[in-house]
């Protein structure tokens, strides 16, 4: 009864565990894809209007949000117009528009698996610690998102993938 278990395990595994980790990289490149393409209004038109949800719900939000990264005036919620934090978080926004872009890319392809998997993990722990640091976003959305990104850091990903057929991955 053993062997017999141990048999059909290996075979579950064998032949799981490729399409587990292309499917955790499709999911995982979903989410992050899906917002990086909304700011962006064509190819490297990036859409103004994310300048907004950056200076005012992510690090100037009313109501604020306790332990979240403000760096707007707390009395007023605005900022200096023309001042370099205005400049700093513009930049910010463009850079997580192409980082959401070009990393989901990598994990759809399989090529530089780990790498888009470690961007984008330290992505969501941003978010998470900066953005929205309540337990309710870390347990969903946030967790999602790491363990799936974890599982890829971790075990590659897989033999359905560009890295492993350029040799990149053992």
């Amino acid at each position: 009864m053993i062997s017999l278990y141990q048999s059909f395990t290996n075979l579950v595994s064998r032949f799981s565990q490729d399409i587990a980790l292309l499917l955790v990289r499709l999911m995982a490149a979903k989410v992050f894809l899906n917002s990086g393409l909304t700011k962006w209004n064509g190819f490297l038109q990036f859409n103004e209007e994310k300048y907004d949800l950056f200076l005012y719900e992510f690090f100037c939000p009313d109501p604020i949000r306790e332990g979240a990264l403000l760096l707007c005036d707390p009395n007023t919620l605005d900022y200096v117009e023309g001042s370099m934090t205005v400049s700093i978080i513009e930049k910010l926004a463009i850079a997580a528009g192409v980082m959401e872009v070009v990393l989901p890319i990598l994990l759809i392809l399989g090529l530089l698996s780990r790498l888009g998997a470690a961007g984008l993990i330290g992505m969501t722990l941003f978010i998470q610690l900066a953005v929205f640091p309540e337990w309710d976003h870390w347990w969903n959305p946030a967790v999602w998102w790491f363990l799936s990104l974890l599982t890829i850091l971790s075990f590659g990903p897989g033999r359905l993938s560009l890295d492993k057929l350029f040799k990149l991955e053992k």
